[in-house]
């Protein structure tokens, strides 16, 4: 009796660490985030004269991971009371009042510094600045004035989800690659067609959260030809690490080949016109941005192995 009794705060303890652990988790939106980290892993080859090692690799990709772990918990801060309005986010920790603000805000602080530390420590100065930046470009340009004022806020805004390749690059000998700077634009153009697929699908709910997005401003339709617009934009800069030589025919063939179905994906979307399809775009939207970096990163891990 005596044993079961002393075993049990153990295991309530236990249950509470695991649980604040997931809710911290939670707050950097880890989906999302390892995306982002997904997009910085080739950036630390293209252009560059020499592999990292795993070590320097692991460092780099950290300081980048917690950069964008930071923004996402400012912003969790700052929208806290537009997330309560909205199905999709009401039930993160803040709307639910799981977690209190004042410690989200020291989380997001110690993230940031974590990030630009390390990042200075492994690369010097320029991907701690850049790291910096993203963090004040998300939450006071984006987050604070962009998103809630205009509907190009994603466009103008989309910048800072895409600075993980230029992050990863400038930590590798403090300059920044072509190479980087085209997966910087990848991402910049693959943005707006990603979040205005979800806009469409959860339209009522943005508009009670107070924020202006595309298909609340210009309609559904009107939103899908923007959308294929960036599509079709997306498809050349796509092409270009093999058009440059930095990556082989294998890689533009299976970017080809994704461009066509993401493509096709959004073409189809203003066809059916029904916002339940629009979130099927959404879905595919990451399909392919996941299956394009990985492309890259098996060419240039192949490219490695070749030399």
């Amino acid at each position: 009796m005596s044993q079961s009794v002393s075993q049990a705060p153990t295991a309530d303890i236990a249950r509470t660490w695991r649980d604040s652990v997931r809710l911290y988790v939670d707050i950097t939106r880890p989906r999302v985030l390892a995306l982002v980290v997904f997009t910085a892993v080739p950036a630390l080859i293209l252009g560059k004269t020499q592999w990292p090692s795993l070590t320097e690799a692991f460092w780099i990709l950290l300081g980048t991971a917690f950069a964008g772990g930071a923004s996402s918990a400012f912003n969790a801060l700052v929208e806290r009371d537009a997330d309560a309005r909205m199905a999709r986010t009401r039930r993160r920790p803040l709307p639910a009042a799981s977690i209190l603000p004042r410690a989200v805000l020291a989380y997001a602080v110690g993230l940031s510094f974590a990030s630009v530390g390390i990042l200075y420590a492994v690369g010097g100065v320029w991907p701690a600045v850049i790291a910096l930046g993203t963090i004040v470009f998300y939450v006071g340009v984006y987050t604070l004035w962009l998103k809630p004022r205009t509907p190009q806020n994603i466009v103008i805004g989309g910048a800072a989800g895409s600075t993980a390749p230029l992050i990863a690059s400038a930590a590798m000998d403090g300059s920044i690659s072509i190479g980087a700077w085209i997966l910087f634009g990848i991402v910049f153009l693959w943005t707006p067609p990603h979040v205005w697929a979800i806009a469409i699908f959860r339209k009522r709910e943005y508009e009670a959260a107070g924020f202006p997005m595309m298909p609340a401003v210009v309609g559904n339709q009107a939103t899908r030809w923007r959308s294929l617009g960036y599509t079709l934009l997306l498809i050349p800069v796509t092409l270009a690490p093999w058009a440059l030589g930095y990556l082989s025919m294998g890689y533009g063939i299976a970017a080809s080949v994704l461009a066509l179905y993401f493509t096709a994906v959004v073409i189809k979307s203003m066809k059916v016109q029904q916002p339940k399809y629009d979130y099927q775009v959404f879905k595919h939207s990451i399909i392919y941005l996941s299956f394009l970096f990985l492309a890259m990163f098996v060419d240039v891990a192949l490219q490695g192995v070749l030399r």
